[in-house]
């Protein structure tokens, strides 16, 4: 089954580019003909075989226990992004990039402890011994570190990819990832530059139906990952189970109940005989 269709990629927009006087020519290859009424229209077979590509990559990153990072800071972007990245249990950036988020990580971190130390405050009651004013100003950097770092106080390790519409917009967390070797894999339209991400989905970043189906689309190879990880968890465990050989019988022990003392059972194990070796 196709992880993505032609009809419903025309149906949410996405081969709408930009203004052609806006486009980038290193995105030639990714455009269906000429353009139309002055606008690029984007290759949708090319986005179908492209984003497959991007899905399993996206699948195989959570299978192997790693996590995707979301980065969404347009402003038809945001709601989406943290929406479906919480869905799939992943981590998102919807306000603004601070620089550094990914090469400075050692800096964010003490901004998201500071996060969490007045979480603490607020839930242990010390508030409630500040003055009004206090208590305000606290609430108030609160929700500043919250709207920043909210979407990535609960990761403790780079992720292993991330997710994005808009690299021109998002270029500084792209450029981050760069310097990081951190696979990108983003939405591009016809006016972004497509040589700094790894996996290319060519399509429309402005349209809010086109961004909630590739996002809606990503967050699914997410939770794909996740299963496959699941079910891997269990086969080792299952191998472990059987890779002692021979099966052990518990038999019970219960030892002469006179004396001092309430009765005891003892456990003892023994090798299961075969059913051949019997007699």
């Amino acid at each position: 089954m196709a992880k993505i269709g032609i009809r419903e990629l025309l149906e949410a927009g996405a081969h709408f580019g930009h203004q052609t006087q806006r486009w980038n020519p290193k995105m030639r290859k990714f455009i269906f003909g000429g353009p139309r009424r002055g606008i690029h229209i984007i290759d949708l077979s090319k986005t179908v075989q492209l984003f497959e590509d991007a899905y399993d990559f996206i699948t195989d990153i959570v299978a192997n226990g790693k996590p995707v990072l979301f980065v969404g800071t347009k402003k038809q972007a945001q709601d989406i992004f943290q929406e479906e990245a919480s869905r799939a249990g992943q981590y998102y950036v919807t306000n603004r990039w601070l620089g550094g988020t990914l090469t400075n990580w050692k800096t964010i971190k003490k901004s998201i402890a500071k996060l969490r130390h007045i979480e603490k405050m607020q839930s242990d009651g010390t508030v409630e011994n500040m003055t009004k004013k206090e208590a305000l100003k606290l609430e108030a950097e609160r929700v500043k570190l919250e709207r920043s770092l909210g979407g990535i106080k609960d990761m403790d390790r780079m992720p292993g990819a991330i997710f994005l519409v808009d690299p021109k917009k998002e270029h500084i967390a792209v450029r981050e990832a760069n310097i990081l070797d951190i696979p990108v894999v983003a939405v591009v339209d016809t006016n972004c530059d497509p040589d700094a991400v790894d996996r290319v989905i060519p399509g429309n970043d402005d349209a809010i139906r086109s961004i909630r189906l590739f996002t809606s689309r990503i967050a699914e190879a997410c939770l794909e990952g996740k299963g496959r990880a699941k079910d891997r968890r269990g086969d080792t465990a299952g191998a472990a189970v059987h890779a002692g050989g021979q099966e052990e019988e518990p038999t019970v022990s219960t030892p002469a109940t006179e004396g001092e003392g309430p009765e005891v059972q003892r456990l003892v194990k023994r090798p299961k005989l075969d059913a051949a070796a019997g007699n």
